[in-house]
C-alpha cells in the first residue's frame, strides 16, 4: 500500500515538473519573439519662477464688535499704502472676504471657558500677485515692520509658479526619451545588439521639487514654496532590438 502511494506521488511530481517546464518554455519563447527592451529614462532642469502669489491676513482685536471693525477699517488703508509704496500695483491687490469671530473669557480659578465674551476679532485677507518674485519675497519679510504700526499680521505665505511649465514638460519628456534610448544602447552593447525602433512610450508623473530635493511621489509633487524649482520628467520606453 505504501509503495503504491509512493508511486502515485512520484507520478504527480513528474506531471507538475512537466507543466512547469512547458510554461517556462512558452515564457522564454514569448520573450525572445518580442525581441525588445524596456528602459526608463529621466531628465531634469532647474527653472526660476516668474510669478508669485502672496496671501496674508491682518486682524484687529477689541473688546467690542464695533471697536474691532473700526480698528480694521483703519488698518486696511495702511497695509495698502505699504504695498503700493513698495511698487505693488493697486490692481494686483485683491481683498478677500472679511471674517469675524469672538473669544470667551477664561475663568482664572477653574481655567474653564465662560459664557462671557472677552474680545471680538475682525480679519481681512489679502492676495497679492506679481511677476516680480524677488520683490514679493522681500516684502513678505519686511511686512513684519507693520507690527511697529500696531498692525497684527496673521497667516502669511507665498506660492511661486513657473508659467511656461507646459512647454518645459514637453521639452523634458523628449530629453527623458533620449536618455532611455542611450541607456538601452549601453545595456545592449555588451551583447553586440543595437537599439531598434521605439515600440511604445509611457510618460511618468512629473516631480516639481526644491532644487536640492530628491523626493518622489507616485502622484507627482508640485512644490510652490521656492523661487527656483527642479522639474523632473520620466519616460518608460520600449525599444526593438536589432
Amino acid at each position: 500500500m505504501v509503495e503504491w502511494i509512493s508511486k502515485i506521488q512520484v507520478a504527480i511530481l513528474g506531471v507538475v515538473l512537466g507543466i512547469c517546464l512547458i510554461v517556462s518554455a512558452i515564457l522564454i519563447s514569448n520573450n525572445v519573439s518580442k525581441n525588445e527592451i524596456a528602459v526608463t529614462g529621466t531628465a531634469n532642469e532647474t527653472v526660476k519662477s516668474d510669478n508669485a502669489k502672496w496671501s496674508f491676513s491682518v486682524k484687529a482685536v477689541a473688546p467690542t464688535r464695533l471697536e474691532s471693525y473700526k480698528k480694521l477699517e483703519d488698518t486696511v488703508p495702511k497695509v495698502k499704502k505699504f504695498l503700493t509704496d513698495n511698487n505693488i500695483k493697486e490692481e494686483n491687490i485683491d481683498l478677500g472676504q472679511m471674517n469675524s469671530y469672538f473669544e470667551y473669557k477664561i475663568n482664572p480659578v477653574t481655567g474653564r471657558t465662560t459664557q462671557e465674551i472677552n474680545t471680538y476679532t475682525y480679519e481681512q485677507t489679502f492676495d497679492i500677485k506679481s511677476e516680480d518674485v524677488e520683490l514679493v519675497k522681500k516684502l513678505q519679510l519686511e511686512s513684519q515692520s507693520l507690527i511697529e504700526q500696531g498692525i497684527e499680521i496673521g497667516y502669511s505665505g507665498v506660492d511661486y509658479y513657473y508659467s511656461k511649465l507646459a512647454e518645459k514638460k514637453a521639452e523634458l519628456l523628449s530629453a527623458a526619451t533620449l536618455d532611455a534610448k542611450n541607456r538601452a544602447a549601453g545595456m545592449l552593447k555588451a551583447t553586440n545588439n543595437r537599439v531598434g525602433k521605439m515600440r511604445s512610450v509611457r510618460m511618468g508623473v512629473f516631480q516639481i521639487t526644491r532644487p536640492e530635493s530628491n523626493d518622489v511621489s507616485d502622484w507627482g509633487i508640485n512644490d510652490t514654496s521656492t523661487i527656483e524649482k527642479k522639474v523632473t520628467a520620466v519616460a518608460n520606453v520600449v525599444f526593438a532590438i536589432k
